[in-house]
């Protein structure tokens, strides 16, 4: 086990460094003092003159949104992550278990491929498309799990199962039937996970929600402990358990919806990260869940450099994701120190 303030010190230092090499390594790279000549002059923490206009707008227009959005997604999908592991008491959860993530491509793939009517197209954009898109399939989720009794977490894994299959199979007839090829390329690179196009009013949403949920799992750290040994457990130690069933899955439907519609599905983020950050520090939750943000961005900010940088045309960021995250996570499991509850 490693202290956990050392490790939260480690992170921010690595965070920090690792935002100014993101944003000065490129198909054009920039200095690493120019990046931070940048930021100094657009915060108005330094005397210096104004920078180059074009090294300015690569490092404050085109790369530095890129990699805060890296950041915040990673982030989000890391703590949901961590909530959708203790919701439903499996290693396996992860951000995209109640199909959130394949109602919000499926919402996407309508919209962007022309199938949605004239009249509603013009009041929508592709990211408020998936947001509709992941809402709806994550309230079907939640009417069908739910009765008289309670929230069943059984009905609630199988229903996410089952509703993630069907928007699939909806987003694959839409781009097998899809008669504009070039169309079609760009929402499978979509679907994959990619955060190219970022500008500075795309991240106000996800910065707002991902920090409503960091602060609302930091604040619920005692019941989701509680919560990690069992439903009856936690109901003898005074734990609202129906009430924090529905938080849980309300936030996940909020921060994952609102993440997916600006970056794709971008896979396994939230499934290895708890894991990797439970392994070291261990399984309470009041340091498990900001260690995660942290990680979590730091690795999604690295996995997204690897996909603009490792070859000459750019991968979606979810490949990267899966390609490393998949031995990492193999390698993991083997560790007999490592356990989950």
């Amino acid at each position: 086990m490693i202290r956990p303030s050392v490790l939260a010190g480690g992170l921010v230092v690595a965070l920090s460094v690792s935002l100014g090499m993101a944003v000065a390594l490129g198909s054009t790279s920039v200095a690493l003092g120019d990046v931070y000549h940048v930021l100094a002059y657009r915060l108005g923490w330094t005397s210096l003159g104004a920078p180059e206009g074009t090294v300015e707008r690569i490092v404050w227009d085109l790369r530095l949104p890129r990699v805060l959005a890296a950041m915040l997604v990673g982030g989000g999908l890391s703590i949901i992550g961590v909530a959708m592991q203790t919701l439903v008491r499996n290693p396996l959860a992860e951000p995209y278990l109640l199909g959130i993530s394949s109602g919000a491509s499926a919402g996407a793939s309508l919209f962007y491929l022309g199938f949605f009517p004239a009249l509603v197209a013009r009041t929508l954009s592709m990211p408020i498309a998936a947001f509709l898109g992941g809402l709806l399939a994550i309230s079907i989720v939640y009417l069908v799990a739910r009765d008289r009794s309670g929230l069943s977490v059984a009905r609630l894994l199988l229903a996410g199962v089952a509703m993630s299959a069907l928007m699939a199979s909806i987003t694959s007839f839409i781009t097998l039937a899809s008669p504009e090829p070039d169309k079609l390329r760009a929402i499978l690179f979509w679907l994959l996970g990619s955060l190219s196009g970022m500008r500075w009013e795309m991240l106000i949403a996800p910065t707002l929600v991902t920090t409503f949920g960091l602060v609302v799992l930091i604040g619920l750290a005692r019941p989701l402990d509680a919560m990690l040994v069992g439903e009856e457990p936690a109901q003898s130690l005074g734990v609202r358990v129906e009430w924090a069933k529905r938080a849980l899955i309300g936030l996940a439907a909020l921060v994952t919806g609102t993440l997916v519609a600006i970056s794709g599905a971008i896979g396994f983020v939230g499934l290895i990260v708890p894991h990797a950050v439970r392994l070291l520090v261990g399984v309470p939750h009041r340091r498990l869940v900001p260690l995660s943000f942290l990680a979590g961005a730091l690795f999604l900010v690295w996995a997204d450099l690897v996909a603009r940088s490792a070859l000459p045309t750019e991968l979606p960021v979810g490949v990267v994701t899966a390609l490393c995250g998949v031995p990492f996570f193999l390698i993991l499991l083997r560790q007999s120190a490592y356990r989950f509850g």
